[in-house]
């Protein structure tokens, strides 16, 4: 039952896919605004974790000024589904700059072309998808770390789609050594920053809460000298038509002492998020908890988290 449940569930992602792209996107658009009323007036889809997060990030805005950009959310969060659908039928090597345009293009090119490895971060904003879609087909192939999908059928479908335009996902677990060698050989690792870590994980200030993060994406940085660069892809105008740009690069081979460690630097890259989400707030995915539970209790004499290795043996390890 559960290999059957599996594949109604996948037919019914491929029949969904071919509706929508029978449609133009126009008439993406105009299903999106429809959608995106009945998710968020009427369904109230994820409305109490929705309205925890604007109510915590944007406490001066009234109900209905954030009730409408849940609404405007739920619109990018469909519309973003119809362009990648769209997406490796219209846009090829030819017709790209219709479609995309750059900002901090020179930059960001020469360290995608420099010999060192580099770490591309961004977080659940604009259509990131399209993003790495985007870099495969100029040439510079991404690898993401990504947990399966539960649905098999649904995992080798998208993984499909993501290769097809070199984007290549490595499992969550167990690819401590692929990642090695793809730092090892001048590779491009692009994660996800906004993702919950738990209570062992690093914890810092994002959008004026404490939030857990992973301490791979710094130390990424740290031991392999890749330098980090926080990404994003905007859409701006009408549907299928983004900005590409980076909000900060941190470089190791240009000394700054003062994001020379784990916490540091992920509080670096957390607050260039935050600037690109406030640009455009209606494009993040308030929908999912971002923040989960409160940092470990300090001890009260060595002011250190409990759990947190002191700086002897760190050094001894």
């Amino acid at each position: 039952m559960r290999r059957l449940t599996d594949w109604l569930v996948y037919l019914f992602v491929r029949l969904s896919v071919c509706l929508i792209q029978a449609l133009s996107l126009e008439s993406c658009h105009a299903m999106a605004r429809l959608l995106a009323w009945l998710a968020c007036d009427v369904m109230r889809l994820r409305r109490r974790v929705v309205d925890d997060n604007l109510r915590h990030v944007f406490p001066a805005w009234p109900d209905d000024v954030r009730r409408d950009l849940a609404r405007q959310m739920w619109e990018h969060l469909f519309l973003m589904v119809c362009e990648i659908a769209h997406a490796p039928r219209k846009i090829h090597e030819t017709n790209w700059r219709h479609y995309f345009q750059f900002r901090g293009k020179r930059e960001m090119v020469a360290y995608l072309l420099d010999e060192r490895p580099s770490v591309f971060v961004s977080g659940h904003f604009g259509n990131f998808e399209l993003s790495s879609f985007m870099m495969g087909l100029l040439g510079f192939p991404t690898y993401a770390i990504a947990r399966r999908l539960d649905n098999p059928y649904l995992d080798r479908y998208v993984n499909e789609f993501r290769q097809a335009n070199g984007q290549f996902i490595l499992p969550k677990d167990g690819s401590a050594a692929q990642v090695e060698a793809v730092l090892r050989s001048g590779g491009v690792i692009a994660l996800l920053g906004d993702q919950s870590a738990g209570r062992k994980g690093c914890w810092v200030d994002f959008l004026g809460r404490p939030a857990s993060c992973h301490k791979a994406v710094a130390l990424f940085t740290l031991v392999s000298g890749a330098p980090l660069v926080v990404a994003y892809g905007r859409r701006i105008g009408g549907p299928l038509h983004f900005e590409l740009g980076s909000e900060g690069i941190v470089d190791p081979q240009i000394s700054c002492e003062s994001l020379a460690g784990v916490k540091p630097l992920t509080q670096w890259y957390n607050r260039a998020l935050e600037r690109i989400i406030r640009a455009a707030p209606e494009q993040y995915w308030w929908v999912h908890r971002r923040w989960k539970g409160e940092p470990p209790a300090r001890s009260s004499r060595s002011g250190r988290t409990v759990g947190e290795v002191p700086a002897d043996r760190r050094s001894a390890a």
